[in-house]
């Protein structure tokens, strides 16, 4: 019997070659390894062996192993892992996503887009609005400076405008005009010019806004000596409120020194008053001069907007000499409009107020009147 059972034991080894032919093989290792087998479309529902050999036909098939080596293969391989449905045989599951890892173009690119949504934003809104600012310069005292500097100012307000004025001397005859005490007051244009302070703190509102001074300010230059940029310490104070204004009036000092610079530098226009003496008309000499050095270094764009005579006294031949020679060597730069002597002007800074304020039915306050037409018709023009 022990006999008989072994013999039916290995009886059945050539019923497994007969069961077992290459093609057989073939497509068992297949089955095991289906992924990388088959490639990627629905192929789950073709017809055919050829196809699911890996092989085309022209190719010679692998030989076959001996069945001792295939069993340990399939014993060391991992079991086959179930066919797909048909239509998803061939798709692989994606990778697991990673929604926390960013690629450097996700960062960058909202800022780009930002960008050019802010840059087309400010294509279509109309430009800022920039103050027209002017200087009243003559290294001449006595010419009117400030009287002009106020009353153009206030000319300017009565036909709408937003105007701030900056009283950039020392002596402090701009202030006192609108009924404020240089000594008195706390902060002036010092603090702005050497200590960096916003010049909004030292606008004081009156008729017009009125950038205080103070005898400090005479200290300025020698503070401001070894600052860097200092000849552009107004111009950058200037800046900060350029949009809230439609015209900034500078009163400068007697003088071409550093505070004038700092005025000729943040002005674009500048404004010339000349008593109608052959004294005050020999500083336009030197004025033009300095002029020059500061387009040449500092700001191109400054330039003359008019000549004005002041203190016109019409019964005197030497006044109307002095308006012929202004009016031969400059030519149209000289202003039509004249400022004629007149009390009143004497008179408003009493009263800590403007001729147009003090006597506004006045000759006086007419004069300025003018200029500002005159000021307003070269602007549109």
């Amino acid at each position: 019997m022990g006999f008989l059972s072994r013999k039916n034991k290995t009886a059945p080894a050539p019923t497994v070659e007969e069961q077992h032919p290459i093609v057989e093989e073939l497509r068992e290792m297949e089955d095991a390894v289906p992924e990388k087998s088959q490639p990627a479309g629905p192929v789950a529902d073709q017809g055919g062996s050829e196809p699911a050999l890996g092989f085309s036909p022209g190719e010679n098939a692998p030989a076959a192993e001996p069945e001792g080596r295939k069993t340990d293969a399939a014993a060391a391989s991992d079991p086959p892992s179930p066919a797909p449905p048909a239509g998803e045989a061939a798709v692989e599951d994606p990778p697991p996503s990673e929604p926390e890892r960013f690629m450097p173009k996700d960062l960058l690119a909202p800022s780009r887009h930002s960008g050019s949504q802010e840059s087309a934003e400010v294509e279509v809104e109309a430009p800022a609005k920039h103050a027209e600012v002017i200087a009243f310069a003559n290294q001449k005292g006595g010419v009117a400076k400030t009287t002009t500097t106020l009353n153009l100012a206030v000319a300017f307000a009565e036909s709408g405008h937003r105007v701030l004025c900056v009283d950039l001397d020392p002596q402090g005859n701009l202030t006192m005009s609108q009924g404020i005490d240089p000594d008195k007051v706390e902060k002036s244009l010092y603090d702005v010019l050497v200590n960096d302070m916003p010049i909004g703190e030292i606008i004081q509102h009156r008729e017009i806004d009125i950038a205080v001074s103070s005898i400090d300010l005479a200290g300025a230059e020698i503070a401001m000596s070894t600052k860097i940029g200092r000849e552009r310490s107004l111009e950058k104070a200037l800046k900060e409120v350029s949009g809230e204004y439609d015209f900034v009036c500078i009163d400068t000092p007697p003088s071409l020194g550093l505070l004038t610079i700092n005025a000729l530098t943040a002005a674009s226009k500048v404004i010339v008053p000349v008593q109608c003496e052959y004294l005050s008309m020999r500083g336009l000499v030197q004025l033009q001069n300095t002029l020059r050095m500061i387009q040449e270094n500092l700001n191109p764009d400054v330039r003359i907007e008019g000549i004005l005579p002041t203190m016109l006294d019409t019964r005197t031949v030497h006044a109307k000499e002095a308006i012929e020679i202004l009016e031969e060597n400059f030519g149209d730069l000289v202003f039509q409009s004249r400022i004629r002597k007149a009390i009143k002007f004497a008179e408003a800074p009493v009263k800590g107020a403007s001729v147009l304020k003090y006597d506004p039915e006045g000759n006086a306050a007419g004069y300025y009147r003018d200029l500002a037409k005159e000021v307003l018709a070269h602007e549109s023009a």
